[in-house]
């Protein structure tokens, strides 16, 4: 496999969540224990600084995974939804 890296974020944070935010974490949601590509997440209109700022606020957590690509190895970012952001929905 590839050498993989997480990213995670501290305390959850009392604002309001956007309706982007929440769709995106219902997407996190749905996707299962192996999470969703950060590209997936683009592909769906999420911003990577909007994503950010969910791993950031303790409701995703983002690994930067390699993995390859023919005979490349390219690197990609596996987001997950965190409990934290499971009870924000």
């Amino acid at each position: 496999m590839g050498c993989r890296r997480t990213i995670s974020g501290g305390a959850e944070s009392a604002r309001h969540m956007t309706p982007d935010e929440h769709q995106a974490l219902a997407l996190l949601a749905a996707s299962g224990r192996n999470g969703t590509t950060n590209a997936i997440l683009a592909a769906h209109g999420f911003t990577a600084g909007m994503v950010t700022s969910l791993v950031r606020e303790g409701f995703a957590t983002a690994m930067i995974e390699r993995v390859r690509a023919g005979s490349r190895m390219i690197e990609i970012v596996r987001v997950r939804i965190t409990a934290a952001g499971r009870a924000a929905l």
